[in-house]
């Protein structure tokens, strides 16, 4: 981006390219979580009570334990 900046001015100056882009920086900050806030309520809006409830106790779901061990069918038998 500050590469385009001092193509169109002619790149004679990059002291107030680079406090330009710091204050850039800070508004594209600001505005970026001000989208994913925005993203963060139009997807809560979207989901009904028992979805909403479902992500927020997803970590507590039981899952069945692995089954077999790390040997698989086309390894070479060793026991033989």
């Amino acid at each position: 981006m500050q590469f385009l900046r001092r193509l169109g001015r002619g790149g004679d100056s990059d002291q107030a390219d680079t406090a330009e882009v710091v204050v850039d920086q800070a508004d594209l900050d600001r505005a970026e979580r001000e989208h994913e806030l925005e993203v963060l309520r139009e997807d809560q809006a979207r989901l009904d009570e028992l979805a909403q409830r479902q992500l927020k106790y997803a970590q507590y779901a039981w899952t069945p334990p692995p089954q077999g061990g790390e040997r698989r069918a086309d390894d070479s038998d060793e026991s033989s």
